[in-house]
């Protein structure tokens, strides 16, 4: 028995009805399960649904049983987070969809064994095999008992599968040990066709997203509490990390830093979002690296621990490996710490990690010494290499032409610094419009999550086939609906700056007019123009005037002739009839901005919009000026609860919409763009 295997063991937990753990026969056994930290236990959500629709009302109805020593303790404990949750409680599907993963909670539990987790992704698809242990309780055999079976795990971070051994039955929801990390990189899900299907760990990233969401972050938390507890710990049993230390061919950072850094961090409140680490991670890898190259490929960390796992193997020329994670790691852990405590002030107490930074630092080498000194002491100016607060990345939303029976392909990516693409997401064959907003839901959010940093959100930059233009983005929610108050939620448009770019163009080189006129948008001031104007034309006879509206050649000439900084406004929707005609000049006239309304076309208040669009636009001053009073005005104007005075103050900019679109921004023609990431969204 290796000493993981021996690790193992007093963590895994027997699932079952309550009341029926003693049970030699194991009648009402469910599944395997396992404490991931003191009061958490870990499973897949198809064992605990043996458990009925009670299991889904949070009700503690599930029986864990374990053995503590030559001890077999019984309790009950509640399913608090789950996914998928079926869609029928009482009916429960045959095929349980990924990710398939449940945390309980187990009260008066607070002495138990717990697995060490791994904190970074597992296997990447053109990675060697990872070879590892399945653990679980069984009957197979006849009596219940401890089974554990070796094999090699294969696939993406996503969804894995064991191959070479096949998983004995009863021990779905048991741990997966990769043998050469030493620590749980996955769950048994169970019996495949080619072999046992394995949730990666980092799935557990997912269960952050829903209600209650916190839970997950507490467990993580309290995980890494009690292996800083036991590394401390004068006790003579054995722990994960010296296990870990003991592994051959083991190098970088020794596991017992990690033990303690991973300790401090579950002090501290919780990142916002994984931007937030990835922009630490960002600047650490640049100051390292002495170059602001992205990665290939984006990461996603929940926790301050996972965003430290994110450095493992970093590369850098003429630097030791050792040295290089060790450097990463340390600088990391001060950006932390001055994250919080620039969010959190007095209410977040750094001490204790600060000290251990410092001290930690003291032999190395002088550059570096200096830049964790400006980090973490109070008062000091950090290094220009430390950026000022901002969203780490915009969101790309691209959607072309329909192509198969109307529908529109779509990617989502993130834009770093203006310049650099990362793409997220993508479906080449597309879904119909009206699937648009279900379908880009989760990407969307996605990608979001990964833009922003604390308070600082990243921004939608929406890159359309004009006949999208009157989609209305702003209005979308990105959370489904849990309840009857999420009527009051936030829109994309009200939380986040959201603007419109031209597909069409983007395939093309920048023409010099549209580079002009950007140019004088950024220098600004600006002022509104009429989109599409009235112009005077002959009636029946002579002495009988008619007004009409222009053509296609008037608007054009008009628009091509209007001084910099203008900016065309409708009163109107512009992605068919009249109004994409005038769009359709506009833009070939080379104009970057525009302001228009998305809704009906009934609008009687047309004078009072031009005239609004107007004083917003002089206010503005410059191009980039205009984002924020948009949001603001989409706010102000979807705000059910003001009254009639206040609502018709802004009824003028409902369904407001705005071009903003920069000639040198990507997407560019012609492209070269980073490695799609493979996930379990781009299958």
């Amino acid at each position: 028995m290796s000493d993981f295997d021996a690790l193992v063991r007093p963590a895994l937990v027997r699932i079952a009805a309550p009341g029926c753990g003693y049970d030699p026969h194991g009648d009402r056994y469910w599944g395997t399960g396992f404490f991931i930290a003191p009061g958490w236990v870990l499973t897949c959500a198809h064992v605990v649904a043996e458990g009925g629709s009670a299991v889904w009302k949070r009700k503690p109805v599930v029986g864990i049983t374990w053995e503590d020593g030559k001890t077999t303790r019984e309790t009950t404990g509640t399913v608090v987070l789950a996914l998928p949750l079926p869609d029928r409680p009482e009916d429960p599907p045959d095929r349980w969809a990924f990710p398939d993963i449940a945390l309980i909670s187990v009260p008066g539990t607070g002495k138990a064994s717990c697995v060490r987790l791994s904190e970074r992704p597992t296997v990447r698809p053109t990675a060697r095999p990872v070879r590892v242990s399945l653990h679980g309780w069984s009957r197979e055999t006849g009596e219940l008992g401890v089974r554990t079976v070796h094999g090699e795990m294969n696939g993406s971070d996503g969804q894995a599968l064991v191959t070479d051994v096949m998983p004995v039955e009863g021990c779905s929801g048991g741990p997966v040990v990769d043998r050469d990390q030493g620590a749980v990189v996955g769950i048994n899900k169970g019996r495949g066709r080619d072999g046992g299907a394995v949730v990666p760990v980092t799935a557990l990233r997912r269960l952050h997203d829903l209600p209650g969401g916190e839970k997950m972050a507490e467990a993580l938390r309290a995980h890494d509490r009690h292996h800083l507890v036991r590394y401390r710990s004068l006790d003579d049993r054995p722990d994960w990390t010296r296990a870990q230390g003991r592994l051959p061919g083991a190098s970088g950072v020794s596991p017992g830093l990690r033990t303690q850094l991973y300790g401090h961090f579950a002090e501290l409140p919780a990142p916002t979002a994984p931007g937030e680490i990835l922009d630490l991670i960002d600047q650490v890898k640049a100051w390292i690296r002495d170059d602001d190259l992205p990665d290939a490929l984006e990461d996603d960390p929940r926790t301050w621990s996972e965003g430290a796992g994110v450095l493992r193997g970093l590369r850098a020329p003429h630097r030791d490996v050792h040295d290089l994670e060790r450097d990463a790691l340390l600088l990391y852990a001060a950006h932390v710490a001055r994250q919080v405590s620039g969010r959190y002030g007095e209410r977040a107490d750094t001490t204790g990690l600060t000290r251990w930074i410092v001290d930690e630092s003291g032999d190395a080498d002088r550059h570096l010494r200096r830049e964790i000194d400006r980090l973490v002491t109070p008062g000091r100016s950090p290094s220009l290499s430390v950026r000022e607060p901002r969203a780490r990345a915009d969101v790309l939303l691209e959607i072309d032409t329909p192509r198969y029976d109307r529908r529109y392909p779509w990617r989502v990516k993130l834009l770093l610094d203006g310049q650099t693409v990362t793409p997220l997401h993508c479906d080449d064959r597309g879904v119909e419009r009206a699937r648009l907003k279900e379908t880009l839901r989760e990407p969307l959010a996605d990608a979001l999550r990964r833009g922003d940093s604390g308070a600082h959100l990243a921004a939608v930059e929406a890159v359309l086939p004009r006949e999208l233009f009157d989609e209305p983005l702003d209005t979308w929610r990105l959370e489904p609906p849990h309840g009857p108050d999420d009527a009051w939620t936030t829109t994309l448009g009200q939380r986040r700056i959201v603007v419109i770019r031209d597909a069409r163009r983007h395939d093309l080189e920048p023409a010099p007019e549209w580079r002009e006129r950007w140019e004088a948008g950024e220098r600004g001031p600006l002022h509104a123009a009429p989109l599409r104007a009235e112009v005077p034309g002959a009636g029946p006879d002579a002495h009988t005037p008619r007004v009409r509206r222009e053509t296609w050649a008037e608007t054009y000439d008009r628009l091509r002739e209007a001084e910099g900084g203008t900016v065309p406004v409708y009163c109107g929707p512009v992605g068919s009839g009249d109004g994409l005609m005038a769009m359709n000049a506009a833009l070939a006239a080379g104009h970057p901005m525009a302001l228009w309304r998305t809704g009906a076309h009934d609008h009687t208040d047309c004078a009072e919009f031009h005239e609004r669009a107007e004083r917003l636009l002089a206010g503005a001053v410059t191009a980039w000026d205009i984002r924020g009073p948009v949001r603001s005005l989409r706010t102000r104007a979807q705000d059910r609860a003001a009254g009639p005075e206040a609502r018709a103050a802004y009824a003028w900019a409902e369904s407001i919409a705005v071009l903003l679109d920069p000639p040198d921004r990507p997407p560019h023609a012609g492209r070269l763009e980073a490695p799609p990431l493979l996930g379990e969204g781009d299958q």
